[in-house]
C-alpha cells in the first residue's frame, strides 16, 4: 500500500508542485488548502506522513500542529517561507519533527520525507523489548508511551526518541551530534540547537519528579541522563 501523504498548503502552485513529485514517486497524495480543512482531512483518513505550511487562513501551521499532536504521534514536517531561528523553534515546540524553509528544492523535501518515514520504520520494526523503568518513570517505545509520576505524557515521537536513547545509557555523555546522528540520522538537515529545543520540551515534563535521575546539561559537551 501507498505510503500516505497530507499536504496542507494555500498557495496552489506549490501544493500541485508537490502533489506532481510525490505521486511520481509513488505516494498517495491529499490536498487540504487552509489550516481547518487540513486537521478535518487529517482527522478524516489518518496519513502516514503530514506536509503542513504554516502561514494558512482559518488556523495557521503551528495550531495545526498543536492540534495533531494531542491525538497522534505521525510525522509532521513544516513548510514555511520564515527562516528565523525562532520561527524554527517554535514549530519544533508545536511538536513538527522536521521543517523546510521555502523556497526548496523538490530534491531535499523528498529526503526529509524519506528520512522521517525511515526513523518512523525503525522504531516501529524493532523487534526487541523496549521498555525502561526508572523511580517515577517509564519509557516503553513498543506502546510509544512516557508514563510519568503514574500518569501517561503526551510526547512527540523525537522526544520519545531522544529520552529512550539518552536513557538507555546512563551517565553517559552524548554530544549534540552524536545525538543528532543517532537520533535524527545522518540525513538530517538541521543544526544543533535542534537537541537543545528537544531537551528543554523534556525538562518540562520531567523536571523535580524524581531525586534519583535527571537530565543534566554537561556544559561544553552535551548531555546525559544522570542516575543518582
Amino acid at each position: 500500500m501507498a505510503v500516505s501523504v497530507l499536504i496542507v498548503e494555500d498557495d496552489k502552485n506549490i501544493a500541485e508542485l508537490l502533489q506532481m513529485y510525490l505521486e511520481k514517486e509513488g505516494y498517495a497524495v491529499t490536498l487540504a488548502t487552509d489550516g481547518g480543512q487540513g486537521l478535518d482531512k487529517f482527522r478524516a483518513i489518518g496519513p502516514d506522513l503530514v506536509l503542513l505550511d504554516v502561514m494558512m487562513p482559518v488556523m495557521d501551521g503551528w495550531a495545526v500542529c498543536r492540534a495533531i499532536r494531542a491525538s497522534s504521534q505521525v510525522p509532521v514536517i513544516m513548510l514555511t517561507a520564515k527562516s528565523e531561528v525562532d520561527d524554527k523553534v517554535a514549530g519544533l515546540k508545536s511538536g513538527a519533527d522536521d521543517y523546510i524553509t521555502k523556497p526548496f528544492e523538490m530534491k531535499e523535501v523528498l529526503a526529509r520525507i524519506e528520512a522521517v518515514l525511515r526513523r518512523s520504520e525503525r522504531c516501529a520494526g524493532e523487534s526487541a523489548a523496549r521498555k525502561l523503568t526508572f523511580d517515577k518513570l517509564t519509557i516503553d517505545m513498543d506502546a510509544f508511551e512516557l508514563t510519568v509520576d503514574g500518569k501517561k505524557v503526551d510526547t512527540p515521537p523525537k522526544e520519545m526518541e531522544l529520552l529512550f536513547y539518552l536513557a538507555s545509557s546512563p551517565n553517559r555523555v552524548y554530544t549534540r551530534n552524536q545525538l543528532l546522528d543517532e537520533v535524527w540520522g545522518f540525513d538530517y538537515f538541521g543544526d544543533s540547537r535542534t537537541v537543545d529545543v528537544h531537551v528543554k520540551r523534556l525538562r518540562e515534563k520531567l523536571e523535580g519528579i524524581s531525586p534519583k535521575w535527571c537530565l543534566k546539561t554537561v556544559w561544553g559537551v552535551g548531555y546525559k541522563f544522570e542516575v543518582l
